[in-house]
């Protein structure tokens, strides 16, 4: 008696469960008279009295005349590809000033260091410059590393290298290209 008791309570649970899944399904028929089954919705613009069953606190689809549909098929992809393109053109302009701006920061280590060399080109011209006008002798190293006292015409020589160097190092900067 008792497994007859439990037999009949399992096929009593069993049934209600199917009863449950039964009715969490739609039935619908289409336009053109076909009936569908299914625990989906029936699509946009059925008409109400096409549903023929709905799980209970399911939502009937909006009515045809609801449904927001684009103007035409061509113009759908084209906003979602506009609003891509911008996307696109707003990280390309956003790399683009990076990239930017990274060259400048190069431009302007460059130039700090370009000044610092011609600072100190300077200040050698203006020390050769000062010695050389001394009048005490002065000599250079030659090609073979021996050391040559200069002459008259090697003293003026070196004078106007001198003088060339501080116009070239100690004037204002060259304009930039």
């Amino acid at each position: 008696m008792q497994k007859t008791v439990l037999s009949l309570a399992a096929c009593a649970l069993a049934l209600a469960a199917a009863g449950a899944h039964a009715q969490a399904l739609w039935k619908w028929r289409d336009a053109s008279g076909q009936l569908h089954i299914s625990d989906k919705a029936p699509p946009p613009g059925t008409p109400a009295k096409d549903v023929l069953a709905a799980p209970p606190g399911g939502v009937l689809p909006p009515p045809a005349s609801l449904v927001a549909k684009p103007a035409s098929a061509a113009e759908a992809p084209a906003a979602s590809g506009t609003a891509a393109e911008s996307a696109l053109d707003r990280k390309k302009k956003a790399v683009d000033q990076e990239k930017a701006e990274k060259e400048k920061a190069e431009r302007a280590k460059i130039e700090a260091s370009n000044a610092a060399i011609r600072k100190d080109n300077c200040a050698r011209a203006q020390s050769t410059l000062r010695t050389l006008q001394a009048g005490g002798r002065a000599a250079r190293m030659n090609d073979k590393g021996e050391r040559e006292y200069l002459d008259d015409a090697a003293r003026a020589d070196e004078t106007k290298r001198a003088q060339d160097a501080i116009a070239a190092n100690c004037g204002p900067a060259p304009a930039s290209r």
